[in-house]
């Protein structure tokens, strides 16, 4: 531990069972958050993390929580609440349904993706503000939101509706970097590239980092330890006068 458990307040990573959630939950333990993470399908797997912290002297827990689904939403903040004063959030959670083009996709589809990677943050950060805002009681915070480069590469004939979402993302950050800057909270964006995670294989196509690594000016994937340390900085004294700040994390892609 870089300083003791739990010092720093409570962290709260959404998807940090997995990817470049749990490299944030491990690395934000390590540096002295309290990390409440959150899963949706694969409690083993955020067990796991929690484990690995534990056994690096770290303080963590998890919940599952739906990020569509406003009520989950609350729900977990209402557990951060019982770990201490909430003083990060690192909104990651988010999906990408198979590769298809813009004619091919279907409204439940588009609805699907747009709930859990846009609405689900915007409402995330509600809450983290309602905490965090000094015009509300708090004592300030950070907050980082997970985009994509696909937010202005486009994912064409991939995944445009994702791409889209993540646009999204990066209008929010900065609107809302903008509207709390003068209540003690900063809010980044970073944009990953292509990253070694399992959500190629989710998607159907598991080797698609290694398959793309020509096209990276770095001729490789990314890893989930260098986004998750890109978003501990963010969030650290360090970065102290970044807010609005997007950040890409892609091998210069």
């Amino acid at each position: 531990m870089n300083t003791e458990p739990g010092a720093r307040g409570v962290a709260v990573i959404t998807g940090g069972s997995r990817g470049i959630g749990a490299a944030t939950a491990i690395a934000a333990a390590h540096a002295g958050w309290s990390v409440l993470l959150t899963y949706q399908h694969d409690e083993q797997a955020a067990i796991d993390v929690v484990q690995t912290i534990h056994d690096a002297g770290g303080l963590a827990s998890f919940v599952r929580a739906d990020m569509a689904e406003e009520t989950d939403i609350a729900a977990m903040f209402d557990s951060a609440d019982n770990l201490g004063t909430v003083t990060a959030f690192v909104a990651n959670a988010g999906i990408a349904a198979a590769q298809s083009r813009v004619d091919e996709l279907t409204a439940t589809r588009i609805a699907e993706v747009l709930a859990v990677n846009v609405a689900g943050p915007l409402l995330a950060c509600g809450q983290a503000v309602r905490r965090m805002s000094t015009l509300h009681g708090g004592a300030g915070g950070g907050i980082v939101l997970v985009s994509s480069a696909a937010s202005r590469l486009g994912a064409p004939a991939e995944y445009v509706d994702y791409a889209a979402s993540k646009g999204a993302i990066d209008t929010l950050g900065l609107g809302l970097s903008r509207e709390v800057a003068n209540e003690g909270i900063r809010v980044n964006v970073v944009r990953p590239g292509i990253i070694d995670t399992e959500l190629h294989g989710r998607n159907g196509r598991p080797d698609r980092a290694k398959d793309l690594a020509h096209t990276i000016p770095m001729q490789r994937a990314g890893h989930p330890a260098e986004v998750a340390a890109a978003i501990i900085w963010l969030l650290g004294d360090e970065a102290g006068y970044c807010t609005g700040s997007i950040l890409d994390i892609a091998g210069g892609r």
